[in-house]
């Protein structure tokens, strides 16, 4: 474990935890001990519960009273109710995004598609899952609407608990990040809006077959 600056230390503790809760370090629904972490971290309890508490704010931690603190698990409900507001939000953010993109962008966009297309023919799903978040991440930040953006983040930060298996869709999605880039490429609103729409969509209607099924989601978060 890293040891921390004493600087901005509440944020930076804050940063830590949440950073190894996005990166599955906890499975959802598993108790963490605030007091372990902060001496793995090297602070005192203090600033730890500080920021366990900023991440019960954003929906990635709940506090169960006399059991203890616990990673958010989220139901496949709730995650309906999340990807359809983050459909629109990300088809806003794209049509914005269109008239902003640039080489360096676009170039990085690139890159992350190859990588996509690789670790989709090894089926790394957890490779996937990074590249598909920084995607999203890359080629919506250009809408240049910070309000937009912080809402985008949120939704997409309280995602991360609830896994869906989609490897039989994974061609699929590699196709639909690659219209998405090309309408980028083109410089067109209206079709990168369609694009990522098309593409949330598809994820959505997996979501309500798992939900329909009843059967328990395993695979990883997109």
């Amino acid at each position: 474990m890293v040891k921390i600056k004493r600087q901005n230390l509440s944020s930076q503790v804050y940063a830590i935890i949440k950073e190894m809760i996005l990166d599955y370090r906890f499975q959802p629904g598993v108790r963490i001990n605030i007091e372990h972490l902060a001496r793995q971290i090297g602070v005192s309890r203090t600033p730890a519960w500080g920021a366990a508490y900023r991440l019960m704010q954003e929906g990635l931690l709940v506090n169960i009273p006399n059991r203890g603190m616990f990673i958010t698990e989220l139901t496949p409900e709730k995650a309906i109710e999340l990807y359809t507001v983050r459909c629109e939000l990300e088809g806003l953010a794209a049509r914005l995004a269109a008239s902003h993109m640039d080489d360096d962008i676009l170039d990085k966009a690139a890159e992350n598609l190859k990588e996509q297309k690789r670790v989709i023919e090894n089926e790394d799903l957890n490779a996937y899952s990074r590249l598909s978040f920084e995607f999203h991440k890359l080629t919506t930040e250009p809408a240049k609407n910070s309000v937009l953006q912080e809402m985008i983040e949120s939704i997409r930060n309280k995602m991360k608990p609830f896994a869906v298996q989609i490897v039989p869709l994974l061609p699929k999605l590699y196709e639909d990040h690659v219209a998405i880039f090309e309408a980028f490429k083109a410089g067109d609103p209206e079709v990168a809006e369609c694009a990522f729409r098309n593409h949330n969509r598809r994820l959505l209607e997996e979501i309500k077959k798992t939900v329909k099924s009843k059967r328990v989601p395993k695979g990883i978060t997109v």
